[in-house]
């Protein structure tokens, strides 16, 4: 005979994921529209990784960790919405315990790399503008795949960490969840058992991987920022302040969307706005960083314009 515990834990076997509206008549307006959305996520990243590969240019290590991010963007939106867009097909809402927590962990692991990314562009730029001198060597090959590599290790051993975390916790009653996708602040809503310690433990390494990485931006272009001022020429200035304001605008939305949504834990119901924030996180992000990055920059736009038409990059 089983125990209390151990039935508590296999009381709930699947999640009801209400998405976005529960609407059924507003299903297919909905399909239609994150479809194009995730189409142009999709070809918009790509595109911007296939001009930073065939473009000579851009062999840069800015340029580098441009693509890696362009890469985790689009693994982002196909953690979260194709799932979301079979179910609308479906008419099925709901999605298995072990679906949920596997979600869970590719978000928190592709979203805990992009923390770290935009930190190493932010030293990139530190170092291109206050350090010209040792810039090559500072921000060499070998430099530049050790910081990837040490951003996708602390990134997994995040997810890692919330997803055994949230598996010890008790599902034993509402299993709805008004969300399109599975993340920490509506689970732990539903769990049964105290969620004291899993919110702690959020708020902990919540301040290692998004505290610490936003301090090191801060301090970059706090330094940059002096350094650019000190700059005689309006023109320098100007050109100084173009190749970090794309940055700092990924910055800005990345991080402001991501801090209203984990910082409001210890509201008694999560409301419709989280799905919006939601939606900026999983979608309106990595939909705009391409035309972001691309938006001023010549470089990447003749890149882009050569990958599209199949004209050869200039030697």
């Amino acid at each position: 005979m089983k125990s209390n515990f151990e039935y508590n834990r296999t009381a709930i076997t699947e999640f009801i994921l209400l998405g976005l509206v529960e609407i059924p008549e507003l299903w297919p307006l909905v399909f239609v529209i994150f479809v194009f959305a995730y189409l142009v996520t999709v070809g918009g990243n790509l595109s911007i990784l296939a001009a930073i590969l065939v473009e000579p240019k851009l062999h840069t290590p800015m340029y580098f960790f441009l693509g890696n991010l362009s890469v985790l963007d689009v693994g982002c939106i196909t953690v979260t919405v194709p799932s979301m867009l079979a179910r609308l097909l479906s008419h099925k809402r709901t999605i298995p315990y072990g679906a949920c927590l596997t979600q869970l962990f590719f978000f928190h692991l592709l979203v805990g790399v992009d923390c770290f990314l935009l930190t190493a562009m932010a030293y990139d730029r530190f170092l291109a503008i206050c350090r010209p001198l040792t810039y090559s060597t500072r921000m060499s090959q070998t430099v530049q795949r050790i910081l990837v590599a040490v951003s996708w290790t602390l990134a997994f051993t995040n997810a890692l960490t919330h997803t055994v975390a949230i598996s010890t916790l008790n599902f034993c009653g509402p299993n709805v969840i008004n969300h399109f996708y599975c993340d920490l602040p509506q689970l732990f809503q539903l769990s049964c058992s105290s969620t004291q310690i899993n919110e702690l433990l959020l708020f902990a390494v919540g301040f290692i991987m998004a505290g610490t990485p936003l301090a090191l931006i801060v301090t970059s272009y706090a330094h940059v920022t002096a350094a650019v001022l000190r700059i005689r020429s309006a023109e320098g200035r100007k050109k100084a302040f173009s190749t970090c304001g794309s940055h700092l605008t990924v910055v800005a939305i990345f991080y402001g969307s991501g801090i209203f949504n984990y910082m409001r834990l210890g509201s008694a119901k999560l409301s419709d706005k989280d799905k919006a924030v939601g939606i900026f996180n999983t979608v309106i992000n990595p939909m705009l960083n391409p035309v972001i990055y691309s938006l001023r920059n010549t470089d990447v736009q003749g890149a882009l314009w050569r990958v599209l038409t199949g004209r050869r990059p200039l030697a």
